[in-house]
């Protein structure tokens, strides 16, 4: 047996965006294309709910709450972290990180990470519908089948 992915959420679905505000000009262009692939594949607008955070340090508690309140088949978690002088960035990518982790397996919600970790601004305008994608989209899709997948497993008999 194998089991895919599908591209195509149920009507029923709820998904939630924590996206921080630090960085804004690079976080919305993040947020449009998270919401813009969750709507092409399905999902109305009314069905999703955006949570507005100050940075990406704090995305994780939010996404954890999220998670927990048992409304949403997904959290996508959208952030930029830009390296800096000091190794700072390092501690907040790291404990974010661990956070989704930690919560995605403690209440069996996927917690996507969709937090730039760039060494520069021109690095993190081409992750956010530049030249190199749209990292937001990208965590869209991603949950999009990872809900499909998990459904599928449900499903199964033993």
């Amino acid at each position: 047996m194998e089991l895919t992915g599908k591209l195509k959420a149920d009507s029923q679905d709820q998904y939630a965006i924590a996206v921080s505000r630090y960085h804004e000009e690079i976080t919305q262009r993040l947020l449009d294309g998270a919401r813009e692939t969750l709507v092409r594949h399905g999902v109305s607008e009314d069905r999703i709910t955006i949570a507005w955070v100050p940075g990406s340090f704090e995305l994780s508690v939010v996404a954890d709450r999220l998670a927990k309140s048992g409304r949403f088949v997904a959290v996508l978690a959208l952030g930029a972290v830009v390296q800096g002088e000091t190794e700072h960035h390092d501690y907040i990518n790291h404990s974010v990180a661990q956070g989704f982790v930690q919560t995605a397996q403690n209440t069996g919600v996927p917690v996507l990470f969709g937090v730039l970790t760039c060494r520069n601004m021109e690095q993190a305008f081409a992750r956010a519908g530049g030249a190199v994608g749209n990292k937001g989209s990208e965590a869209a899709t991603a949950a999009l089948e990872t809900v499909s997948v998990l459904k599928q497993i449900g499903t199964l008999s033993s």
